[in-house]
C-alpha cells in the first residue's frame, strides 16, 4: 500500500514538473516568461563576470641581488566557460632588466564544482631566445581547500616542461592570514640556450603574512626559498649564477 501511494505521489510530481513550463505560458505572457527564464539563469550560475587578482606583487631581496617580482591572473566568462589571461615574472632591479616575463592566454572549462581544465598558449618574453608554448592543464580546490594550478608545456622547440603551483590559506583572524606556497617545475629535456635541465629543475617554498584591510587590498611580508637542482644547478653555476636563494620579500596583493 505504501508503495503504491509513493509512485501515485512520484507521477504527479512529475506531471507537474514536466508541464510546469506549459502551464506558466498557458497564464502569463510567454516572452515575459522567457526573459524571467533567461534572469533566473544569469542569477544561478549563468552570468558572465570579470575577475582580476594580483596574487603575488613583490620586492624580494634576493640576497643582495633584489627583485620586483609579480604573480597575476584574471578571467572572464561565466561559471561554465572562461577565456583566462596569466602573467608572471621578474624584474632585476640591480642591472635594470627583466630576469623573466611570461604571459598565457588560456581557455577554462568547469568539469566539477571546484574545478577546471584549461588550455591555450604561453608566450615567454624573457629570457632570450624567446619560446612559445603549448598549454594544457587543470587548476582548482583540492580537499582541505588547497589551491593547485598544475600544467604541462610544449615548447616550439618540440620540449616538454611541467609546473605544478600549490597554495594554502591559514586564516589567523578574519583579516590577518598566513599563505604557505610551493611550487615545482620539471623539464623532459634539456633546453641549453635557456639554461634549463631535465628533471626537477626549480622549486621554489614561501610564506607570506598578509594584512587584509580590506579583501582587496592587503599588504603582506614574507620569506622565500629557492633552489636549482641536477642539469639546472649546472647551467646556472656555469653563468657564475647562484643556485640556492633565501630572500625577504615585502608586497601587495590586490583584487578587482
Amino acid at each position: 500500500m505504501k508503495n503504491t501511494r509513493f509512485l501515485i505521489l512520484l507521477s504527479m510530481f512529475l506531471a507537474v514538473s514536466i508541464n510546469a513550463e506549459e502551464a506558466t505560458d498557458a497564464y502569463y505572457d510567454k516572452e515575459e516568461m522567457e526573459a524571467s527564464r533567461q534572469l533566473l539563469k544569469r542569477h544561478h550560475g549563468g552570468s558572465t563576470t570579470l575577475f582580476i587578482i594580483a596574487d603575488r606583487l613583490e620586492y624580494k631581496t634576493n640576497e643582495g641581488d633584489p627583485l620586483i617580482v609579480w604573480d597575476g591572473q584574471g578571467w572572464f566568462g561565466t561559471d561554465l566557460n572562461k577565456f583566462w589571461v596569466k602573467t608572471e615574472g621578474e624584474y632585476d632591479t640591480h642591472n635594470n632588466n627583466f630576469e623573466e616575463a611570461e604571459i598565457q592566454a588560456l581557455y577554462s572549462r568547469a568539469i566539477s564544482s571546484f574545478w577546471d581544465v584549461q588550455a591555450g598558449i604561453r608566450y615567454d618574453i624573457k629570457p632570450n631566445p624567446t619560446r612559445s608554448f603549448a598549454v594544457f592543464g587543470i587548476q582548482g580546490l583540492a580537499p582541505y581547500w588547497f589551491e593547485i594550478d598544475a600544467a604541462g608545456f610544449i615548447s616550439d622547440e618540440g620540449n616538454f616542461s611541467a609546473r605544478l603551483e600549490a597554495e594554502y590559506e591559514l586564516l589567523i583572524t578574519q583579516r590577518l592570514i598566513l599563505q604557505p606556497r610551493l611550487e615545482f617545475n620539471l623539464a623532459i629535456q634539456d633546453d641549453t640556450e635557456i639554461r634549463v635541465g631535465s628533471g626537477l629543475n626549480t622549486i621554489e617554498a614561501g610564506l607570506r603574512l598578509r594584512y587584509e584591510f580590506k579583501r582587496e587590498f592587503a599588504p603582506y611580508v614574507g620569506m622565500s626559498w629557492s633552489k636549482a637542482f641536477s642539469n639546472t644547478a649546472d647551467f646556472i653555476e656555469a653563468n657564475g649564477d647562484k643556485t640556492e636563494q633565501l630572500s625577504f620579500v615585502a608586497g601587495i596583493r590586490l583584487w578587482f
